[in-house]
């Protein structure tokens, strides 16, 4: 079959590069013309594992072809990106629309439709169906319409592309059967088959489910130290029961998927009291981390921080929503600027936020704060952290520090 993927970034290329791996021909395409030249000039701008070399050999034997504008395909998997209005707390679906509407100059009679993106429920239906069928064809009749969500891992994209289940919600039997004939071609997991608002609503639990679970960890990790106990330590003790499996607690969430997909959820809802308090939860770690190191050092003004992570998670370059830029951003709001911030990320390359390296970070510093878990600061050496710091204390938020080993170096260790 020939595919047509809409969309380049962190899902739609790996899709891409996926489906002419397995053997389909795959047309690419992105709103970005910059991406587009890029990925023709051989450059992959999506961080990931294997990826570069995948999508080369894609390109250079033909199995995978950028095009200048969307292209007729038997198959077009949507997978554009939906911006979060963090002020309103709303998904913007606009990009959805737009690929929509341009599907529907080209939709053909016997193709089929996925939709990939994440979603508020029922935008398969609702929103996104009326569109297409402005072609004058109609969903479950003349084509096949569906939708898929993505639930895959960055940092392990092309392996859980290929290995995770796959929820499939078609807006009929024939549709369903569609998208099987898809993701069948590289998908090795289990293809499961609902209806297309379910298919977005378990997506989104999914996530919704994880973002409250951390913010249970978080609240008991600050129970825990009014009490003086070791939270995790208490957490893992927990969990040895067969039915409690509660995750760790740490600076805040962060990411595309997590800190939005619940706000998707509960759009068109009331019901949502625990959703939006554990929500809450979790954008105040950051405070929470922020009156630590105040009582720490006795007043922020006037300190240097040094903050080690601004990636949202371990062993990646995507700093969407990141808990280390945050952290920044509210110390210098809570010192009016009267604070020296110094960032250091191994893998996140951006300009505009002004990124030293991590001598630089470390010099002088009156507290040293790990924010991600990145495999490149476990191999810190204490000794040297010690010897570049002016201050001792380190707030490891991750719990990823041997603190005896940092503590015989002169360090004070402290951790959420």
């Amino acid at each position: 079959m020939t595919v047509c993927v809409h969309g380049l970034g962190y899902i739609g290329l790996p899709t891409a590069a996926v489906l002419a791996d397995a053997g389909e021909a795959v047309l690419g395409y992105d709103a970005s013309q910059s991406v587009r030249e890029s990925l023709i000039d051989g450059t992959v701008h999506v961080d990931e594992p294997g990826l570069t070399d995948l999508v080369k050999r894609q390109i250079e034997t033909g199995d995978l072809t950028i095009v200048p504008e969307p292209a007729p395909a038997n198959v077009h998997v949507v997978c554009v990106p939906t911006p979060f209005d963090e002020d309103r707390k709303e998904p913007d679906l606009e990009y959805v629309k737009q690929c929509a509407r341009s599907i529907a100059e080209i939709l053909r009679p016997g193709d089929a439709v996925v939709l990939e993106s994440t979603v508020p429920p029922g935008t398969t239906t609702n929103v996104f169906r009326p569109l297409l069928e402005s072609s004058g064809l109609l969903a479950g009749e003349d084509f096949a319409l569906a939708h898929c969500p993505e639930t895959v891992l960055p940092g392990n994209i092309l392996t859980e592309l290929k290995q995770n289940d796959r929820v499939i919600g078609g807006v009929d039997a024939a549709s369903c059967d569609a998208a099987i004939a898809l993701y069948e071609t590289f998908v090795a997991g289990d293809l499961r088959t609902t209806d297309a608002t379910t298919a977005e609503f378990v997506k989104l639990i999914q996530n919704t489910f994880r973002d409250t679970n951390i913010a249970f960890a978080n609240e008991v990790a600050k129970i825990a130290a009014e009490h003086e106990i070791d939270s995790r330590t208490a957490i893992e003790l927990a969990n040895e029961h067969p039915r409690v499996d509660i995750l760790d607690p740490g600076p805040g969430v962060g990411g595309h998927c997590l800190p939005v997909d619940p706000w998707f959820l509960v759009q068109q809802s009331t019901r949502t009291e625990l959703i939006e308090t554990a929500r809450q939860v979790n954008d105040s770690m950051v405070d929470y981390v922020i009156d630590e190191l105040d009582e720490c050092l006795g007043g922020l003004a006037g300190r240097q921080i040094a903050i080690l992570g601004v990636a949202y998670k371990g062993d990646v370059d995507d700093a969407r929503r990141s808990p280390g830029l945050d952290l920044s951003r509210k110390l210098q709001r809570r010192t009016d600027g009267r604070i020296d911030v110094r960032l250091h990320d191994p893998h996140v390359v951006d300009q505009v936020l002004n990124l030293q390296p991590l001598d630089n970070a470390l010099d002088g510093a009156d507290v040293t704060v790990l924010v991600t878990d990145h495999s490149d600061f476990a191999e810190l050496r204490p000794v040297e952290i010690a010897e570049r710091m002016d201050g001792h204390v380190v707030f490891d938020t991750k719990a990823m520090l041997n603190a005896a080993e940092w503590e015989s170096a002169g360090l004070e260790v402290i951790k959420i």
